[in-house]
């Protein structure tokens, strides 16, 4: 067989789209499977920050570190790994970074120093970049057009769930283990996915043969780390500190750079017209302002059955089951839901539910008890696992097949981005609030934190009704900053609707116009 005939050969598969693999739902379980270790470390660490305090006598510096330093990683690394497994082979990026993840996490689980901790992380992070983008690509090459929208609903429902049961699987595990379990628990599952995925997992990558853009791998990363260190920043620096204004033209600098490089390159690592495409550009801007307002909420809403409610850790995260519950029960009808009324609409309708849960939880107080929790927390719940599933797959539908895992790594940087930029808005403005409601009987500086108002509240000479008061001071900060991220849910189900509808107006070259309607069948190239 000639060269020009395999390279005719690939070019019509590659038109035909992917066909279905006879183990692809092995294949979904072991790509959830990596997904659930990843995503769920994400918030299992952080209910043992006390423990880990505790033991390695870290200070606050290092225990910043140990999250941030994971987070910023992934963040800065997401979109450059994405277009490497596109270029080298994207089971070879999952079998390295599920290598890399697990041999952090064994290491991590047993450090002996907060310095040892937090190198860890950050190679645990590199190994989550590997993973991340590729279990979504190589989703896309196993399915064909027809099953593609149940297997990314089965993922996001996996993801979504897996965030939420982190504060859950932590709790337990460090009610019964040392804080270390919390990391070594990863092992066991990193080596059954490991196993999994080298024996099931066909190799796939971009039949086109592109250098790689190395200036666009390092803009990229100075991208990522620069705005997302901004937004973690600004909850310990505030919005005008120089810890955040400089990170902010850093990033902001190198997304300018960035984009004029990409324009100009021979082979770039995104290709920057994608975003003339509104299904592409449209799945993207919505998913990052949902991250904003579903990473901002439960960051504060977990804080608020601690503080005004008055849970443990493990009952906080078991509060918040009825989220996941929600999510994971609606997960299987946004397929169907996206054939019927198509991706515009049911992205309008998801995140519509999710705001009007949002608007609910707004109305908690300290003696609401937990019904009115539940009512919000399932819509909340619902309306994400309606509109992620709609949103993933008009994504992944907008982008050639062979360029899924940098469109997917473009995707979750983004998301991290939100998620960031949610907390630091979201509880900048609890804050805020917070401050301005408190007793006047509670000593100066204790308006920065709820945890340390409390405690001076407990010396006033009538304790118990300046307690009941800073309680409803941050209530109240709760209910604003819910009620904001509500109207960023109705903004993202607005700009999901509105742009969305436009991608049918036009195509590439060559090929056939899609409308948003048939958006969820389509595998279209951009």
């Amino acid at each position: 067989m000639t060269q020009n005939s395999s390279h005719e050969e690939a070019e019509a598969r590659t038109a035909a789209g992917p066909q279905a693999h006879p183990h692809r739902w092995w294949i979904l379980t072991a790509l959830c499977l990596a997904l659930m270790l990843v995503l769920l470390d994400n918030t299992v660490l952080t209910v043992a920050i006390p423990s880990i305090t505790e033991s390695l006598g870290a200070s606050t510096s290092s225990l910043q570190w140990m999250m941030n330093g994971y987070t910023l990683v992934l963040a800065g690394l997401l979109m450059s790994t994405g277009s490497l497994s596109d270029r080298y082979g994207r089971k070879r990026a999952l079998l390295l970074g599920l290598v890399l993840f697990t041999i952090g996490s064994a290491v991590a689980a047993f450090s002996d120093s907060p310095a040892q901790l937090i190198a860890s992380r950050i190679g645990m992070g590199l190994g989550a970049a590997f993973l991340m983008p590729s279990t979504l690509a190589v989703l896309l090459q196993v399915f064909d057009e027809k099953e593609r929208p149940k297997a990314i609903a089965v993922w996001t429902g996996v993801a979504s769930g897996s965030i939420a049961l982190g504060p859950v699987v932590g709790g337990f595990l460090l009610d019964h283990f040392w804080w270390g379990s919390v990391l070594l628990i990863n092992v066991p599952i990193g080596i059954v996915a490991l196993v999994a995925m080298a024996a099931l997992v066909p190799e796939s990558r971009d039949p086109q043969v592109r250098r790689p853009d190395i200036p666009g791998v390092l803009l990229s990363a100075l991208m990522g780390v620069g705005l997302v260190y901004a937004a973690i920043s600004v909850p310990e620096h505030g919005w005008d500190s120089p810890s955040v204004l400089v990170p902010v033209a850093v990033g902001v600098l190198s997304m300018i750079s960035f984009v004029v490089w990409e324009r100009r390159a021979k082979d770039p690592m995104l290709d920057i017209t994608l975003f003339r495409n509104p299904l592409f550009s449209g799945a993207v801007g919505s998913a990052a302002l949902t991250s904003i307002a579903m990473a901002g909420s439960l960051f504060l809403f977990t804080q608020y059955l601690q503080f005004a409610l008055g849970y443990s850790p493990l009952q906080a995260g078991f509060g918040v089951i009825p989220m996941a519950l929600a999510l994971l029960a609606m997960t299987p009808f946004s397929p169907k839901m996206s054939a019927r009324v198509g991706a515009p609409g049911t992205l309008a309708c998801g995140l519509g539910v999710m705001g009007v849960g949002l608007v609910v939880l707004s109305f908690v107080g300290t003696d609401t008890g937990y019904g009115l929790t539940l009512v919000g927390l399932a819509l909340m719940g619902g309306g994400v696992g309606i509109a992620l599933p709609a949103s993933s797959n008009t994504l992944m539908s907008a982008i050639p097949p062979e360029r899924a895992g940098m469109a997917s790594g473009l995707n979750s940087t983004m998301q991290e981005f939100g998620s960031a930029l949610g907390v630091a808005v979201l509880g900048s403005l609890a804050a805020a609030q917070f401050a301005s409601q408190l007793p006047a009987t509670v000593p100066e500086g204790s308006e920065h934190s709820v945890g340390q108002a409390l405690g001076a509240a407990a010396q006033d000479s009538d304790a118990a009704r300046v307690i009941a008061e800073v309680k409803e001071a941050f209530v109240s900060g709760v209910s604003l900053s819910l009620r904001f991220a509500a109207a960023t849910a109705v903004l993202a189900g607005i700009v999901a609707w509105v742009v969305l509808r436009r991608g049918g107006t036009r195509a590439p070259a060559g090929q056939e116009a899609v409308g948003p309607e048939k958006a969820q069948d389509t595998a279209g190239v951009s």
